[in-house]
């Protein structure tokens, strides 16, 4: 019985000691964001003029390989926003900078605030997108019945394993107004 306890208790503690690990990671995720902007304010890099310098400097592009990036839109079921992006795929060397802009309307005659998260295919893709400019990096506050176009810039690694051909960029906008309301920065997805 005493040998449970304690194997119960070290869990805890561990359990703890892992939840402040991911409360620090995502604190650490949500501080780059400015820090981000900050870098695209000093070297003036604005949204327009990211692809062409990138691609001016950008050495690390495979040549060799063409990949296709496919961009998915989904809204959680209580979301009543219309989300697409203006193509469903594009095709890119990796290395190259690639850039997707999104419809977002909010359908409802009141404002709300919505929060996209990403998710990618296949599962490990995710290691090799970079996104340079997002707007899954902040809650979007949407007027009401406002429609507004954001953009997502990023990079597919030139790492991406030889076999993988085709990535999934995957969105899913999720209602956090009462979240954003009690000064909450994430939304609890269901």
């Amino acid at each position: 019985g005493v040998g449970n306890m304690n194997v119960a208790a070290q869990n805890q503690v561990m359990l703890k000691k892992l939840l402040v690990v991911v409360v620090m990671m995502a604190t650490f995720g949500y501080l780059l964001v400015p820090f981000y902007n900050k870098i695209c304010q000093v070297t003036g890099i604005s949204s327009s003029r990211v692809v062409a310098v990138a691609d001016a400097k950008n050495t690390q592009i495979d040549a060799t390989r063409t990949i296709t990036v496919e961009f998915m839109a989904n809204i959680n079921e209580k979301m009543p926003w219309r989300f697409e992006p203006q193509q469903r795929s594009i095709q890119l060397h990796p290395g190259e900078i690639g850039r997707m802009v999104y419809a977002v309307t909010n359908t409802t005659g009141h404002a709300m605030v919505g929060q996209a998260v990403p998710s990618y295919g296949p599962e490990n893709a995710g290691k090799y997108f970079n996104k340079f400019e997002c707007f899954c990096f902040k809650q979007q506050t949407m007027a009401a019945n406002e429609t507004r176009e954001m953009p997502v810039v990023f990079l597919v690694s030139s790492d991406l394993p030889k076999d993988v051909t085709v990535v999934t960029l995957s969105y899913t906008f999720f209602d956090v107004t009462k979240q954003a309301a009690a000064g909450e920065k994430l939304p609890e997805p269901s």
